[in-house]
């Protein structure tokens, strides 16, 4: 079986992670699903933005994203950071503002939605938070507005806390839910803690770094996703393992290459 590709935080190698034309880059470019991490604002809305804060992405504003409100975060460029020259190069395209700015989860959820084929979105739900558990009960909301709740879902639910994974089961019970984790030895701790029908994430160094943890995975009864798979000795890995889902920077060059692969055998 084909591997789905999987944009992490959009197309994030070519474009400002995160940001609407990183979405919009991502399933140009083939990607089967969209990844994005999302907090909560003081004012109750799920935001696409993958650090505590805006630092990272724009080194001006200094603020959480728990204490901030939407409106303020609207005011926020987050993508200027990945071309810092752009505005000295005569033959740059004319920039979208529009595509610049801090993304609802709501507004992601509609591009999916309104794209030309099924795009399946992979939620990270981020902890800890001082909102808690609010994250995952807005986050169903959202997903019952949209009829996404329900075992036909195009959602599946991620987090390194296992505690955010067994709220979402409690709220939705359908939808698929993602135990992430980073480190080789943390895996036989939550191999007992995880529902027979989650899936898994870790990350690929890890499975390249600790073979023996790689088929540990491939012989249990868990699908794996897999981040974040760039090169196609990876991809190789991945395939090798049995994986369903690669989660890349590079969605164009992975389509590629994953559209290359022999056919299955019958």
């Amino acid at each position: 079986m084909r591997p789905q590709v999987v944009a992490h935080r959009g197309d994030s190698e070519e474009n400002a992670e995160h940001t609407l034309g990183a979405f919009l880059a991502a399933i140009e470019a083939g990607a089967d699903g969209l990844e994005c991490d999302v907090r909560l604002t003081a004012d109750g809305h799920l935001v696409c933005v993958h650090d505590r804060d805006l630092r990272r992405v724009a080194a001006q504003r200094r603020g959480l994203i728990s204490t901030m409100d939407l409106a303020d975060l609207h005011q926020v460029d987050i993508a200027s950071w990945k071309r810092p020259w752009a505005e000295l190069d005569d033959e740059a395209p004319v920039v979208d503002e529009s595509m610049h700015g801090v993304l609802t989860l709501r507004r992601l959820m509609e591009v999916a939605a309104e794209a030309p084929r099924r795009i399946e979105l992979l939620i990270e739900t981020k902890h800890p938070t001082r909102y808690g558990g609010l994250v995952e009960r807005r986050l169903v909301q959202l997903l019952s507005e949209f009829g996404w709740d329900g075992a036909d879902s195009p959602v599946r639910i991620m987090s390194f806390a296992h505690t955010a994974l067994q709220r979402v089961q409690r709220l939705a019970p359908e939808v698929r839910v993602v135990q992430l984790f980073e480190r080789a030895e943390m895996w036989p701790a939550l191999r007992r803690m995880v529902g027979r029908d989650w899936l898994v994430g870790p990350g690929i160094g890890e499975l390249t770094d600790h073979p023996g943890l790689a088929w540990r995975l491939a012989e249990s009864p868990h699908e794996i996703n897999v981040w974040t798979v760039n090169t196609p000795e990876q991809l190789a890995l991945c395939r090798s393992l049995g994986v369903t889902a690669v989660i890349t920077d590079r969605p164009r060059v992975m389509r590629g290459l994953v559209d290359a692969l022999p056919a299955d055998d019958p």
